[in-house]
């Protein structure tokens, strides 16, 4: 599974960090960094980013 994340969209809330910091992290200096590759373990944690980002800026690409 891919994720994706529109960085025109992000505004660095962090909400998808603290639902899934194993794919989500936002750095000292307030920019999201994530892992694009992700194994389907982590799909109910990505989704529930994907949910809570008030920016809709995630999506995940099978």
């Amino acid at each position: 599974m891919k994720v994706l994340v529109d960085m025109n969209l992000c505004q660095s809330h962090g909400e998808c960090a603290v639902v899934a910091p194993e794919v989500f992290e936002l750095g000292d200096d307030d920019v999201l960094r994530w892992e694009e590759d992700v194994g389907e373990e982590l799909r109910e944690k990505v989704e529930e980013a994907v949910e809570r980002c008030p920016m809709m800026a995630i999506r995940i690409e099978d």
